[in-house]
């Protein structure tokens, strides 16, 4: 039984329930706790920087982790091929085959490939999930790709391909991929096409994605991966002929209900503000916006422009949100007076949490970020920025390094992919 949800009335496209794998509306809540903000700002941190050194290594550039782990004398050589899932937060649940099997999947902007464990799959091979595995065997419109078929030739061309194995008779095998994220977790398995049921009566078909029969690591968190990257391997992109490749969702804080993600433009976009996106450097899969301004309490910031110079991927996978340094430094400044009434929590770790005990009200400053061509966006109060009783946002590194809008700043907001028109759109109060 799908969950059903009401998009907006101008909506065009398909729309599906999107909620927090912790919040009230998770068809399988998760067993683990949400995380503290110790452990959110850890995550987002690998995630980050696991990104940066996919793109910079190679070009002289140090990330900042690197840099820490240079003063500590530690040495990091990451060799993985996607981004982490340990950060990741927002589920869908979507039908795959015929008839369609309910699968509970992590959405992710910062990845393309996506999969779902398959049967037969024993427990050492896969990881436990509160679903069933999904059975191709049981599905009527189930095919593996063929090894010598242009989609398997450019699924090798994009990193994920692990190669055709031969066959005892000496013919190829099937099309496999293998994907290895940051976070250690591995997935490998037959590169497939089947039939996508996003809502009653909207059916995808031809969807190609991974039917994993191999992990490494441990993923409770979900049944699979959905991937929302600018790559041809994604869900937008695979489906632009029907949807124009645009897409959207709105994030619902934790303890609140149903947000949305929706393939597909809505017919009217009077309602949002754009600013322009590009991919990121060399990467189709990552989306960049540039930041120009910020403020708190209704008081604009100020921050030389050139600082802003790298942009901001925009990442619902991370959680909070990363600048560059003096970017950081002054919002962190200008917040902390303006909640000079309520204690700070010491910490080496982190350094702008709160302790709220004893107070029946506490007043937040509204946080503003303002992008390319002016616009400027309210962050959802508190919501949007205080996560578990502290700032969530963090130093991504030097000025003009390259920064992260993550999923608590989000939150509310519907954000509107235009791909083909290269803008996103910001809507407020959408969930």
């Amino acid at each position: 039984m799908f969950l059903s949800v009401t998009p907006r009335p101008n909506r065009a496209g398909a729309a599906v329930p999107l909620v927090h794998r912790h919040g009230p509306c998770a068809k399988s809540p998760s067993t683990d706790k949400p995380s503290s903000f110790a452990e959110a700002l850890h995550r987002s941190r690998v995630r980050a920087d696991y990104i940066m050194s996919r793109a910079l290594r190679g070009r002289g550039t140090t990330t900042i982790m690197e840099m820490q782990e240079q003063k500590e004398g530690k040495v990091s050589i990451p060799a993985h091929l996607d981004t982490s899932v340990d950060s990741q937060e927002y589920v869908v649940t979507l039908g795959l085959g015929t008839p369609a099997v309910e699968q509970v999947l992590l959405m992710d902007t910062g990845s393309d490939l996506s999969w779902v464990q398959c049967a037969p799959c024993n427990s050492t091979d896969c990881y436990p999930q509160k679903d069933p595995l999904f059975d191709p065997r049981k599905s009527s419109t189930y095919a593996p790709i063929p090894c010598g078929s242009d989609i398997c030739k450019r699924l090798q061309s994009d990193r994920f391909d692990n190669g055709c194995s031969m066959n005892r008779n000496g013919t190829q095998s099937q099309c496999g991929y293998r994907v290895e994220y940051g976070g250690g977790l591995k997935t490998r398995g037959v590169y497939s096409n089947e039939a996508l049921t996003m809502a009653p009566g909207v059916v995808i078909k031809d969807f190609h994605f991974g039917c994993a029969y191999k992990q490494i690591g441990s993923d409770d968190k979900s049944d699979g991966l959905l991937g929302l990257g600018g790559a041809p391997e994604s869900l937008p992109v695979q489906t632009s002929a029907v949807y124009g490749g645009s897409f959207s969702y709105c994030l619902p804080p934790v303890s609140s209900g149903t947000g949305f993600l929706a393939l597909g433009a809505p017919s009217n976009t009077s309602g949002f503000s754009f600013t322009p996106m590009t991919p990121f450097m060399d990467y189709a899969t990552f989306y960049l916006v540039k930041l120009t301004g910020i403020s708190v309490g209704g008081k604009q910031l100020r921050i030389p422009p050139k600082v802003f110079e790298g942009g901001l991927i925009v990442d619902c996978g991370n959680i909070i949100s990363h600048l560059p340094s003096t970017p950081y430094a002054k919002l962190q400044s200008a917040f902390r007076a303006a909640m000079a009434a309520y204690p700070l929590i010491p910490s080496d770790e982190y350094d702008t949490c709160y302790n709220f005990t004893g107070y029946s009200n506490v007043t937040v400053p509204k946080v503003a970020l303002t992008f390319t061509g002016g616009v400027t966006i309210d962050l959802d109060v508190p919501n949007g920025v205080l996560l578990d009783g502290c700032l969530a946002f963090t130093e991504s590194g030097p000025d003009d390094y390259v920064g992260f809008l993550g999923n608590v700043q989000m939150r509310t907001l519907e954000m509107l992919y235009d791909v083909k028109g290269g803008r996103l759109g910001f809507q407020a109060g959408a969930c």
